[in-house]
């Protein structure tokens, strides 16, 4: 299977971790090893501000929502757009970044749109692979401006309604079909 880093994974009904209920994950990285994913429409209940006080102690003005990036615990994770900030390209003019050195700048300068996660979604290898098999995943090609979306609920509609219209378009073949419906 081809890397999904860079794609969108939305979890499907058929998918019983409660963990991903309702969910849209980019992922950041995917080979034969295993994939890392973050979860981007589960805010919890501490703001930028609020973290970012308790690592540094310093106050800064940053209203925003962090995220909870999946079900393992790990380090402060960013998504940004600051590429001489980033420890790796996700897609084109999406980074990512979990080194203090790369995540204190975007918090206290705050130049560009950024989202902050704690946690992240992580799959052993194969693991992932066998859930799409049974149907836990669809996949869509994740956009910039999607992943820096910070209204949950639009996202979650514009990712489903995309990846709808794109199941619809295939199972109607409508490569095959006739310009004009009365040659059908």
């Amino acid at each position: 299977m081809p890397s999904l880093a860079g794609q969108f994974l939305i979890a499907s009904p058929y998918l019983p971790d409660p963990n991903f209920q309702r969910t849209v994950v980019l992922m950041v990285q995917h080979d034969e090893e295993g994939a890392l994913g973050l979860v981007l429409t589960r805010p919890i209940n501490l703001t930028v501000q609020q973290v970012w006080k308790n690592v540094s102690g310093e106050q800064i003005d940053a209203p925003e929502f962090v995220l909870q990036g999946g079900p393992v615990e790990g380090p402060l994770m960013a998504i940004h757009q600051e590429e001489e900030l980033s420890e790796l390209e996700i897609l084109p003019g999406v980074y990512f970044s979990s080194q203090r050195e790369n995540i204190e700048p975007l918090i206290r300068e705050g130049r560009k749109a950024f989202r902050l996660f704690l946690g992240y979604s992580g799959w052993a290898a194969q693991q992932l692979e066998d859930e799409m098999q049974v149907g836990g995943w669809l996949t869509l090609p994740a956009t910039q401006e999607q992943v820096f979306e910070t209204n949950n609920e639009a996202l979650w509609k514009s990712v489903t309604g995309e990846v709808g219209s794109n199941i619809m378009r295939e199972s109607l073949n409508l490569k095959r079909m006739p310009q004009d419906p009365n040659m059908n």
